[in-house]
């Protein structure tokens, strides 16, 4: 049997959104949309959840989700990691 959820895991959490302006390498967020569109989700709404989960030192994707992630880099050409994060600069 799964452990039973919290209450806090369980109960919907009234929050206050604000659109922002944010820069993204244009790769990656054609990536990111590719996979909001394939978790049937919004980019803000993915976006939300990495940033959470990072937060707490957490990874937000299974191995399936991995693997589409790779799919959708190799299409769209994204040959950047994480060890480029502190190291681009715009042309």
């Amino acid at each position: 049997m799964p452990p039973a959820k919290s209450p806090r895991q369980s109960l919907p959490r009234e929050v206050e959104r604000i659109q922002t302006g944010v820069r993204l390498e244009k790769r990656l967020l054609k990536v990111l949309k590719g996979l909001a569109e394939y978790l049937d989700m919004s980019l803000g709404d993915l976006l939300e959840g990495i940033a959470l989960h990072a937060l707490e030192n957490k990874t937000p994707f299974k191995a399936s989700t991995l693997e589409k992630i790779t799919d959708l880099k190799r299409v769209y050409g994204l040959d950047l990691g994480a060890e480029d994060s502190h190291r681009m600069r715009d042309r």
